[in-house]
């Protein structure tokens, strides 16, 4: 068994957990719990957990070239634990898995990198900032100015990001709960850098300008038992508003949760049942059906949207596949975003 494939049945167990799988990561097992009375720290709590099971570091960004097209990137960093402690090198628990996108109009670019910890092939640190797997990198001399590159076969991309507004923090100052059952995450965004940059792409270099949007995550038991899977938004309005919003689905009925964010950051949390999800298309995507349009409504705020794919075939080809792409917005608020869809078999 070579490197790579040794890695990948470690990974297997357990890195699923971070794309939101039903039974998977619903007990601690001895890892620490997310606690709401816990307060996040700067820049303490932009670095890993290893006392949790599972973390990431996820950035996608919507963006227009010079040659006048849009464009979409992801870059994802996943941690996960074999056991809720730290070891040297080779002894380490922690796993690590990267996954990068770029979405075309008419094709998506998808590649994956696969690390063990404690021998520096992947990492994060926080003074300054870096977060690695092999080559690939998001750094900066803090979280607020920072380079993102990943290369796959047949794409590449090398962006500078700079904040222009606060982090904003999920659910109850940073304690986002995801089920009935209380199971819950450590939840923060920064969803307001600016973007400039280069695409190298088959045909060649694109010079690109955008949005985007980082995610923190962190938890030990995400999902309730009946949860399959997610339906995850990161909506920006024309208007300066932002909101985030998912619903997970569960045997016992879906559950639905987000963030309104104002364009100074001001955040509101959005409990469960007040935002209105409904799938409007499904297109044929990897051998399944995969909801590509979608109408989204938070009454309390005014908005009746619908959500469209940019591309639909925008299907993350990885060890662990789920959809995540680039999608406009129409309606009582226009504007653009990101969607990740988990658990569509």
């Amino acid at each position: 068994m070579n490197v790579r494939a040794l890695i990948l049945a470690l990974l297997l167990p357990v890195m699923a957990q971070a794309q939101g799988f039903a039974g998977l990561g619903t007990t601690a097992e001895g890892f620490a719990v997310p606690d709401p009375a816990y307060r996040l720290s700067f820049p303490t709590d932009h670095g890993a957990h290893p006392a949790y099971r599972i973390e990431w570091w996820y950035v996608t960004a919507t963006l227009k070239g010079d040659d006048g097209r849009d464009y979409g990137v992801q870059w994802t960093l996943f941690r996960s634990a074999l056991a809720p402690e730290e070891r040297a090198d080779w002894q380490s628990p922690q796993l690590w898995m990267g996954h990068a996108g770029l979405t075309t109009p008419e094709q998506h670019y998808s590649a994956e990198r696969l690390a063990r910890g404690g021998i520096g092939q992947a990492g994060v640190t926080t003074e300054p900032f870096s977060a690695w797997i092999d080559e690939w990198h998001l750094e900066g001399p803090n979280f607020d100015q920072l380079t993102m590159a990943a290369a796959g076969e047949e794409f590449a991309y090398a962006l500078e990001m700079e904040a222009q507004g606060p982090l904003v923090l999920h659910g109850v100052e940073g304690y986002s709960v995801k089920s009935a059952d209380g199971q819950a995450s450590h939840y923060y965004s920064q969803p307001f850098y600016a973007v400039e940059g280069v695409l190298t792409l088959p045909g060649g270099d694109v010079a690109v300008t955008g949005n985007a949007w980082l995610d923190r995550e962190w938890s030990s038991q995400p999902l309730s038992e009946d949860q399959s899977g997610w339906d995850w938004f990161s909506l920006s309005f024309d208007t300066g508003e932002k909101m985030m919003a998912f619903r997970l689905r569960g045997g016992r009925g879906d559950f639905t949760s987000g963030t309104w964010i104002a364009p100074d950051g001001t955040a509101e949390p959005i409990p469960d049942g007040r935002i209105e999800v409904e799938p409007l298309r499904e297109a044929r995507v990897a051998g399944r059906e995969v909801p590509v349009e979608w109408r989204l409504r938070l009454p309390a705020r005014g908005v009746d949207v619908e959500v469209v794919a940019m591309n639909d075939q925008s299907w993350m080809d990885t060890s662990f596949a789920y959809w995540e792409g680039p999608v406009t917005i129409t309606g009582s608020h226009a504007g653009r975003g990101y969607l990740e869809m988990t658990g569509y078999e």
